[in-house]
């Protein structure tokens, strides 16, 4: 694994031990791991890439080598990471976003081809019963509806995420990749093509805008500024608040997230997952979100777009 210190990598060891699988090797700059004696005390840590190279080169050379390698490290590092993995001799794992632009994975779909091994990642909300119900759901309905839908994700957080990777847009791909490309990807696997994609707001802390699918018209509103939590949230304690509504009704699927990685790796490992392909059309949609010019509050947008907007805590 590499990136065994970032914050998503206790799911993915939760789900390498659930799966009856092995840590052989991790690497990782920083060295608060100690989540790994829950899961893999046995396993060996590196915090230079060069000695974990030579390492993953001593165990192949005693034909126990890899089957797989997981990418958990911050956004932009993804590309070169996965490139390594397959130089490894394994699969690659890779959390999402597997890029930030949509051309890096032509790229790497060649990598795969040369090397013979595959390319996945986790996009865990395609798992979700109340999503793979919601998708039937549509299937079975009219071919010809489009639904109204409204997206609202806000998941708090303090001041320390401008300081680190993920506050800078040119290595997180901004709110929208950071926080937001599973919930693109899950519509466009829902309600299909993207036919226009319009961006109302897009700060440091939030971004608001309207998509047009093949069966349904998306208002969504993405944030991680607890000040526009909803005051129902506020007032039950919670610091994070998701909710889909599709012509007025609610679709549930804020429980179940815990399992989903568990999920991902055992549909790897049994010959499906997700291929790198199929997380093109999400990659574009957040590509041309963060390139986009903001048109302000005008046409259809997300009633919480009008909320007051923050200045950035460190007055960039």
């Amino acid at each position: 694994m590499i990136g065994v210190g970032g914050y998503i990598a206790p799911r993915h060891l939760k789900a390498i031990q659930d799966t009856g699988n092995t840590l052989l090797a991790a690497y990782d700059k920083f060295d608060s791991v100690g989540i790994m004696d829950r899961y893999f005390p046995q396993c060996s840590f590196f915090t230079e890439l060069e000695l974990f190279d030579r390492h993953l080169g001593k165990l192949n050379r005693q034909d126990t080598g890899l089957d797989f390698m997981s990418v958990c490290t911050p956004n932009y590092l993804h590309d070169s990471h996965v490139r390594f993995g397959l130089r490894q001799g394994a699969d690659v794992i890779c959390e999402k976003p597997i890029v930030l632009n949509p051309w890096n994975i032509d790229a790497l779909e060649v990598e795969e081809k040369n090397s013979g091994h595959h390319i996945y990642t986790i996009l865990q909300l395609r798992l979700h019963p109340s999503i793979v119900a919601l998708k039937k759901r549509i299937e079975e309905g009219p071919k010809d509806k489009v639904y109204d839908i409204d997206l609202t994700y806000i998941t708090s957080r303090g001041h320390w995420y401008y300081t680190s990777w993920k506050g800078d847009e040119r290595k997180s791909g901004g709110v929208a990749t950071n926080i937001g490309v599973h919930f693109y990807d899950m519509l466009c696997w829902v309600f299909g093509e993207v036919e226009e994609n319009t961006v109302h707001i897009s700060r440091h802390d939030r971004v608001a805008g309207f998509l047009r699918l093949k069966q349904a018209r998306v208002r969504y509103f993405l944030s991680i500024n607890a000040d526009t939590l909803p005051a129902e949230a506020v007032a039950a304690g919670k610091k994070t608040f998701r909710s889909l509504r599709m012509e007025g009704e609610e679709i549930e699927f804020s429980d179940g997230f815990t399992e989903l990685h568990t999920q991902s790796y055992q549909e790897i490992l049994s010959g499906g997952g997700f291929r790198i392909s199929v997380a093109k059309p999400c990659i574009q949609v957040v590509h041309d979100i963060r390139h986009a010019n903001p048109i302000g509050l005008k046409g259809d947008y997300h009633p919480l777009a009008k909320l007051p907007l923050s200045e950035h805590p460190f007055g960039w």
